[in-house]
């Protein structure tokens, strides 16, 4: 196919050249395309919210042995052209429609965005924003597309072990909690993030007053679990909704009296 210059003049579309050399590629693209987009943070626990945010997009097709190229202003088109507000009914129509754009079999989406969630105080209800790391995976084929919502929130751990073997007080940190599901229905980032919120010895919040750090403080203490525990109940959670297909469960506790983390992991 050939495109027409303003001077008249014919421009060649090396790209669709044939190629001699027999090979196809598996994933062609481009990586690391910051672009923004309007964020859809649909829940069965709330009302549903736009969000604007800033995705990091890195986005691929197959190509086949006989094409020399890929089109690759084509992908920043279609970025340009997503519907909005964007979740994951209309992420999976827009992966279709990428491959079909870049006349290919198949294709790879991938967005890391942050998102934040408004989160009152426990005690006085002051009102604040926390940021959480969102990402999407889609893989578009022939078959349909599969697609993974993923989700980093972070928390508060205390030690039990600590707990048990002192006078007074116990070691408590921060933990990062990412979760990664296969959807197979209608999943919102706010149900995501409960559960690992509620299966860590207690939820963080960007602002709290002392009455909210003295309720935060008994609250871990009363609750006391390892990176161990946390994953476990994490999972648990999981296998509780229909949503979810396969799925792993990422735990790392910031330890507090060490220089390096614990961590702990399960796959389903």
């Amino acid at each position: 196919m050939q495109a027409t210059s303003p001077a008249g003049t014919l421009i060649a579309d090396t790209q669709s050249a044939p190629d001699a050399r027999h090979l196809p590629i598996h994933r062609v693209g481009i990586k690391n395309v910051r672009y923004p987009f309007q964020l859809l943070l649909d829940s069965t626990q709330g009302p549903q919210i736009v969000q604007s945010t800033v995705g990091q997009w890195d986005l691929d097709v197959a190509l086949a042995a006989e094409q020399k190229g890929t089109h690759m202003s084509r992908f920043v088109a279609w970025l340009q052209a997503l519907p909005n507000p964007l979740e994951h009914a209309r992420l999976r129509v827009a992966a279709a429609d990428m491959v079909t754009l870049l006349q290919a079999s198949q294709g790879r989406i991938e967005v890391r965005f942050p998102f934040f969630l408004n989160k009152r105080a426990p005690v006085s209800g002051v009102e604040s924003l926390l940021e959480y790391q969102g990402r999407w995976m889609v893989q578009q084929g022939p078959r349909g597309n599969q697609l993974w919502a993923e989700v980093t929130v972070p928390v508060k751990s205390l030690c039990p072990c600590s707990k048990e073997i002192s006078d007074y007080g116990a070691h408590n940190q921060r933990s990062h909690v990412t979760i990664k599901v296969e959807l197979l229905g209608n999943l919102g980032w706010r149900d995501l993030v409960r559960c690992a919120e509620d299966n860590a010895s207690c939820e963080i919040w960007a602002l709290l007053k002392r009455a909210d750090e003295k309720w935060v403080t008994e609250k871990a203490f009363d609750n006391p679990k390892f990176v161990e525990d946390m994953v476990r109940d994490v999972a648990l959670a999981l296998n509780k909704l229909p949503q979810v297909g396969r799925y792993s469960v990422s735990v790392e506790n910031f330890e507090s009296i060490h220089a390096h983390s614990a961590f702990a992991h399960i796959e389903r």
